[in-house]
């Protein structure tokens, strides 16, 4: 029973971290920023949708559209606010400009996660479930609310995948990714895809922000331990690998939950960060990358 319990419950949280991931990797990927405020974009969206549903009396659907919302705007003040004036400052030599986005990014997630503290306090909330009631399977009783998460979230992976693969708009991020200035040549205007590339990002940290405080609960002590995790896939996959980041967010999810069972819940994120040292070592360039 125990090895099935852990099969369901690895299974969603590995979902919900591949969706979060996915955001992430793309950013990087198509505009080269790696966001260290991702967690706290996440946690915005969590605790504005969890007071939207409670205490503007919006419900649980109002408050996830909220929560998402404003896990959106977050991400459109990050990238106006932070990393474009960085990017397009003359003071700032080319050479050095990633390590400034770092920085400003990661300072950035603190101030979110400071400001979110004095407004909600530092205690965790959870959502009301999307569904209630549970589900047998073969034995072990689960919320169909677990379900659903793990649904939801490869519904919009797929969408993902359809709007990059099947879209001229598409095709653009992905040219953009290979060969920006050859875009730029044939005519694409640069800005206009970077802002699309925050906006998906935007909505993806968003929903799996929601969906966490639906699933786990989320408080403003784990903005950087969502960070944390979200940096370890898209490391362990390989940067800008989208498959990649895809396939060691289960590797990350199961290993967390097999150690929360099996260990000690407190214990679960540090067999991810041993595989991560591990890996870069052995293979700096992740399971699925190229460089």
């Amino acid at each position: 029973m125990t090895a099935l319990q852990i099969l369901i419950d690895g299974f969603a949280i590995s979902a919900l971290y591949a969706l979060a991931a996915v955001g992430f990797t793309l950013i990087f990927g198509v505009s080269g920023v790696l966001n260290l405020s991702h967690g706290g974009i996440m946690l915005v969206a969590a605790l504005i949708g969890w007071w939207a549903a409670g205490d503007l009396g919006l419900g649980v659907y109002g408050g996830t559209l909220v929560g998402i919302l404003a896990g959106l705007l977050t991400a459109y003040l990050t990238y106006f606010v932070v990393v474009r004036p960085i990017q397009r400052s003359r003071k700032i030599p080319r050479e050095e400009t990633e390590i400034f986005v770092l920085t400003g990014t990661l300072l950035w997630g603190i101030m979110i996660q400071v400001g979110m503290a004095a407004l909600f306090s530092d205690n965790p909330v959870t959502m009301r479930p999307l569904i209630r009631g549970v589900v047998d399977i073969f034995g072990v009783r689960t919320p169909k609310n677990e379900i659903m998460i793990a649904v939801v979230c490869w519904v919009v992976i797929g969408l993902l995948w359809l709007l990059i693969n099947r879209t001229r708009v598409g095709k653009s991020m992905l040219a953009a990714s290979i060969n920006p200035r050859g875009l730029t040549l044939l005519g694409f205007d640069l800005s206009r895809i970077y802002f699309l590339v925050w906006s998906i990002y935007g909505t993806l940290a968003g929903i799996a922000g929601v969906l966490l405080a639906s699933f786990l609960g989320v408080g403003t002590a784990n903005a950087g331990q969502l960070t944390a995790s979200a940096f370890s896939i898209v490391v362990l996959g390989g940067l800008g690998s989208v498959s990649g980041s895809l396939l060691a967010a289960f590797v990350v999810g199961y290993l967390e939950t097999i150690t929360a069972y099996l260990l000690n819940p407190t214990l679960r994120p540090i067999p991810a960060l041993l595989l991560l040292v591990l890996v870069v070592y052995l293979r700096p360039q992740g399971l699925l990358g190229r460089r």
